[in-house]
């Protein structure tokens, strides 16, 4: 495939996905909650914080760059509302209302507010979706909408469960700091995979 080829395919292509049916776009969204349920399983346990270190994010970071702000939200919103339901798909292959609302819970807000900005951006915006800034987009998503309600829902479970007040060190060791390096290599692949797959125009 010569790159003219290549240029048109990867415009045609998003162009589909963003001109599909509601139906076919709630599929697709389904879709991309079952891949964020799947990387949920590739899980590290660390002994010092109950939030593990897991490749869902990344599943995340990816469905607003493909379903855009509206779908790429809902598949978010989706993978909560089933994981809550009935499918054991949260990290560890659990699920539940109780796992929901525990020391995660406000990550797994996050993943919907991340996965709204990242496709609002994506949408409108196509000259950003090029590596340097996508990857600066998805940093934003990441370090500040995930992870601002992540650790406010961490603090506040740790207040009402145990009943201690996490200092700022100790909350950034238990809900930060362990991720940074595996959430980089998670936004520079994401960003890549917006380089590679979606057009620039």
């Amino acid at each position: 495939m010569n790159m003219d080829n290549y240029y048109s395919t990867r415009k045609n292509v998003f162009e589909r996905i963003q001109d599909a049916s509601t139906a076919t776009k709630i599929l697709m969204s389904f879709i991309m909650a079952c891949i964020t349920g799947i990387m949920a399983q590739i899980i590290i346990p660390l002994p010092w914080t109950p939030v593990p270190i897991t490749a869902q994010t990344f599943a995340v970071l990816c469905s607003g760059l493909f379903l855009g702000k509206k779908y790429g939200c809902l598949s978010q919103i989706i993978y909560i509302v089933l994981g809550v339901a009935f499918i054991p798909w949260f990290g560890g292959m659990t699920g539940g209302l109780e796992i929901f609302l525990g020391s995660t819970c406000g990550f797994f807000i996050g993943f919907v507010i991340a996965a709204y900005f990242i496709g609002a951006i994506t949408e409108k915006y196509a000259k950003a979706r090029n590596f340097t800034k996508m990857a600066m987009v998805i940093g934003i998503a990441n370090f500040a909408l995930i992870y601002i309600p992540g650790l406010a829902g961490l603090a506040l479970w740790s207040s009402l469960t145990t009943g201690t007040t996490l200092g700022i060190v100790d909350l950034l060791m238990m809900g930060l700091i362990p991720f940074i390096a595996g959430d980089i290599v998670k936004i520079l692949g994401a960003a890549s995979v917006s380089k590679v797959f979606l057009p620039k125009d």
